[in-house]
């Protein structure tokens, strides 16, 4: 074995596989933290961002979701509104107080399409506010491009 290392090194190999680690590390994909107590829509965005190259996490409702924030390094957080334990309102009204997290962005994606309801959460902070009823994936992909990038690092 050390053999074996002795002529990877003398013909210049083991330097060239030292550098290809390197280059994979600095390849990460951006993280997105989906927060949805819905299956199905966790599920859809989940899917969506991850087949195209995103690093997706999941949280149940806005407690997991604020607990998941506060923990892991996220490039983006997307969330529903109404949720139990806390909303998604409330939520971005936190991330966007706590000094650590404020310029995390946040998109949320919900059913509510009322002025009021999009008004409110802009207000809390939100960066991007998406109706499910008016979007395809093509929108929620872009709105995401718009606000972090393209998924690698």
């Amino acid at each position: 074995m050390i053999r074996s290392v002795d002529k990877l090194i003398s013909a210049g190999r083991l330097t060239q596989v030292q550098r290809e680690v390197a280059g994979a590390a600095t390849r990460q994909r951006k993280r997105v933290l989906v927060v949805d107590d819905s299956l199905t829509v966790r599920e859809l965005e989940r899917k969506l961002l991850g087949n195209h190259g995103y690093e997706v996490e999941i949280a149940v409702d806005g407690m997991d979701g604020w607990n998941a924030v506060r923990t892991g390094h996220f490039n983006l957080m997307v969330t529903d509104v109404d949720m139990p334990r806390m909303d998604g309102i409330e939520l971005v009204a936190l991330i966007k107080k706590d000094p650590n997290l404020r310029t995390l962005p946040v998109m949320i994606v919900s059913s509510k399409d009322r002025e009021e309801a999009r008004r409110r959460g802009l207000d809390a902070g939100a960066d991007q506010y998406l109706t499910t009823g008016s979007f395809h994936d093509a929108t929620l992909l872009q709105a995401v491009v718009d606000l972090i990038g393209e998924p690698d690092l």
